[in-house]
């Protein structure tokens, strides 16, 4: 048996030093709602985010719309929620026919609490070889209530 000690730290620096793609360049985005002084580019964009909100509570949708397929290998998902205690579900699916059908890439819940956990950080290890819709669904609170949806950061490899 060979072993070897590895560095815990090590997925976390090379999901920093991950290349991520120009969504700016490279797709459009639709969202069903976007409070005016937390804008979906704020999530989308290089630099220290600053993150997107909903201007209404429930069910949110956020759609990268590429221009040409795109083959994905990452995604990465931020979330925060220091104020509220809730559970957020969210639909990450993907489509390479426009839209046409998807396909269900992962589907999570994350309890949120005050006085615990504040922040989720989702990176999910793909392989689709050509994306032209991806498409990430936000319930804010699985109880029916009045939360809002957020989203620190989203970035795709």
């Amino acid at each position: 048996m060979r072993k070897r000690i590895i560095d815990s730290n090590l997925q976390d620096r090379a999901s920093q030093n991950e290349v991520w793609l120009n969504v700016e360049d490279l797709a459009d985005v639709e969202v069903t709602s976007e409070d005016k002084a937390h804008p979906i580019e704020s999530a989308l964009l290089p630099g220290p985010p600053s993150g997107w909100r909903a201007a209404a509570s429930g069910k949110q949708t956020i759609r990268l719309l590429f221009s040409r397929p795109q083959p994905l290998r990452r995604v990465r998902l931020d979330f925060a929620e220091p104020n509220v205690e809730r559970t957020q579900e969210y639909v990450l699916r993907w489509s390479e026919d426009g839209g046409k059908s998807f396909r269900e890439i992962v589907r999570q819940q994350w309890n949120f609490s005050p006085q615990g956990a504040t922040t989720e950080t989702e990176i999910h290890d793909v392989e689709l070889p050509a994306v032209t819709v991806l498409e990430l669904s936000i319930i804010p609170d699985t109880s029916g209530g009045n939360a809002i949806a957020s989203l620190e950061q989203l970035r795709v490899a």
